[in-house]
């Protein structure tokens, strides 16, 4: 019996389906090497991110050595000076300024209800073969040069709104400073039309992923209690403001940092006037015209402190941007629109 149970107990430690372990030193081995692996990708990538941020920190000093002369000279009344003349070498940001701020502003005035408007009828009403190639359509216009923006604002828009539109406008709204003076088509109106042509694809591209992020419980939620589909939706945009600031807020960034199109329309001239039919100036567009032409030195870095201001601004306007956006979106994984 007892040679019996050795037979059948040998027997077993020789069934072929008994699995067979390997050498325990072979995984101290594999794991290493797999450590070793992600240590490299780690760091890798670290690099990489590293290197975007010290770019951005290189190009900042750069325009700050760039623009020493400048401060020494005019310091922080530079931003607060009108006058901007090459000729006595004197110079001022705030025709800049002001310039870039009621462009973007109208920008916005324009394009943010338009773009909620999309944004809404794309997440909440339309269905989605209707919505996908609407939304395609919509980001095309991101996809355009704005100097082709700015070929159609000359020869499109600005003849349009010179024989149609400012005529309407000054006759029945001309005993606001806004809209008196010469109407030729060229001016801070027309740049902001151009600009909320522009920032529309940002705002409702946005808008709509965040409104996406909204977790469907709410909406059901609020129909289950009574609600109309007009008052779930004002739920949904309740929940969704802080993403919806963020959108409006990346569209101000893209209006304030635009060149090309804003100096083909806005006419061009250091000035601040309360007509919109006025041509003005922006930071962009003036650095972009007049660079080539700043034949002193004081004259280069007065456009290179142009620059940088313009630089800090839309940083910290897409940092902003950037957190509100994370805020209404950081927790779409719990639950969003399918």
């Amino acid at each position: 019996m007892g040679s019996t149970s050795a037979g059948k107990g040998s027997a077993i430690a020789l069934t072929p389906n008994t699995p067979i372990q390997p050498p325990s030193r072979a995984l101290p081995s594999l794991t290493g090497g797999r450590r070793y692996g992600d240590s490299i990708f780690k760091w890798t990538t670290a690099a990489f991110a590293m290197l975007i941020a010290g770019l951005a920190v290189v190009i900042v000093i750069g325009m700050a050595m760039g623009s020493k002369l400048a401060f020494q000279k005019f310091g922080f009344g530079f931003l607060t000076r009108q006058i901007w003349n090459p000729v006595t070498e004197d110079f001022g940001a705030l025709a800049f300024i002001y310039g870039t701020v009621v462009s973007s502003v109208i920008a916005l005035i324009v394009s943010v209800p338009l773009s909620l408007g999309v944004a809404v009828f794309l997440v909440e009403k339309a269905p989605r073969a209707l919505a996908n190639p609407i939304l395609f359509v919509v980001q095309l216009l991101a996809a355009i040069p704005s100097v082709v923006y700015g070929l159609w604002g000359i020869f499109v828009l600005a003849p349009l709104l010179r024989n149609s539109v400012y005529p309407v406008l000054q006759s029945t709204l001309g005993f606001l400073p806004l809209f008196k003076g010469n109407q030729n088509g060229l001016g801070l109106l027309t740049s902001g039309l151009i600009l909320s042509i522009m920032v529309v694809p940002i705002i409702t591209a946005v808008t709509t992923d965040v409104l996406k992020a909204v977790p469907n419980t709410q909406r059901e939620a609020s129909l289950a209690l009574g609600s109309t589909k007009w008052e779930a939706t004002k739920i949904v945009l309740q929940n969704a403001k802080s993403g919806i600031s963020g959108a409006i807020i990346l569209g101000l960034a893209r209006a304030i940092g635009e060149t090309m199109a804003v100096t083909m329309v806005i006419g061009n001239r250091p000035q601040i006037s309360a007509s919109l039919f006025d041509p003005s100036f922006t930071i962009a567009s003036a650095i972009a015209n007049e660079f080539t032409e700043a034949t002193s030195e004081i004259y280069l870095q007065s456009l290179v402190e142009l620059g940088l201001i313009l630089f800090v601004v839309t940083f910290i306007i897409n940092m902003a941007a950037r957190v509100l956006v994370w805020s209404a979106t950081r927790g779409a994984g719990r639950g969003g629109h399918g």
